[in-house]
């Protein structure tokens, strides 16, 4: 079993295996890994999956719960003429760029049923580090970006939703919604970790250590 099959199957699936008559959006199909994990569920809980990619991914499976778009993932006005008016699990598992995960979570999260779920892939840039063994420059610099983005929007829609971080491989970002309260815009975080206080701590904790 793959690191990513084994990611889903403990942090993931278990999370949304009790919901009855799921609706799920999943942006990203590639190979269906995830699509045919989330058709199980459906199968079981008699749900509906709508998957989304720019690949022509129709062959991945033939279920009678599954319908296959074939799109960029932002092209909001024709995914939401072809899904449900309202969804309980959204899946992001396609452009891993920061900019792009935020445009999504802003397109999407009206959508998203109270107490529902928006999965994100790839949120730990630690295996892609230059001494680790996946050693990969855009997806460290592109995941870090993107956790850092996840940090910033918790911040400014603290007390709307729940956050947490798995980083089991390359990472998964668990978001609950807490409230039907529209999102606050997005702000950077700002800390004070480069301010003039900060680097008298510094060189103070540096003199008193020597």
């Amino acid at each position: 079993m793959s690191e990513y099959s084994l990611k889903l199957d403990k942090f993931l699936i278990p999370l949304i295996a009790n919901l009855t008559n799921p609706v799920i959006l999943e942006l990203g199909v590639e190979n269906g890994i995830s699509t045919k994990k989330f058709l199980e569920l459906c199968k079981i809980n008699e749900g509906k999956l709508y998957s989304v990619d720019i690949v022509d991914c129709s062959k991945v499976s033939e279920d009678k719960n599954w319908k296959f778009i074939k799109t960029s993932d932002d092209n909001f006005d024709f995914i939401k003429s072809e899904i449900p008016e309202k969804i309980d699990v959204l899946y992001i598992d396609s452009l891993h760029e920061a900019k792009h995960v935020k445009k999504l979570l802003y397109g999407y999260y009206h959508l998203i049923k109270k107490s529902g779920f928006i999965f994100i892939d790839d949120i730990s840039h630690l295996p892609y580090l230059k001494n680790k063994n996946r050693n990969n420059f855009y997806c460290e610099i592109n995941n870090k970006e993107t956790y850092d983005m996840l940090l910033s929007f918790y911040n400014e829609n603290y007390g709307k939703i729940f956050l947490n971080f798995n980083f089991f491989s390359s990472g998964l970002a668990v978001i609950q919604k807490n409230s039907n309260d529209p999102l606050s815009n997005y702000n950077k975080i700002k800390t004070r970790e480069f301010s003039l206080k900060n680097l008298f701590r510094k060189l103070f904790s540096k003199i008193k250590g020597s």
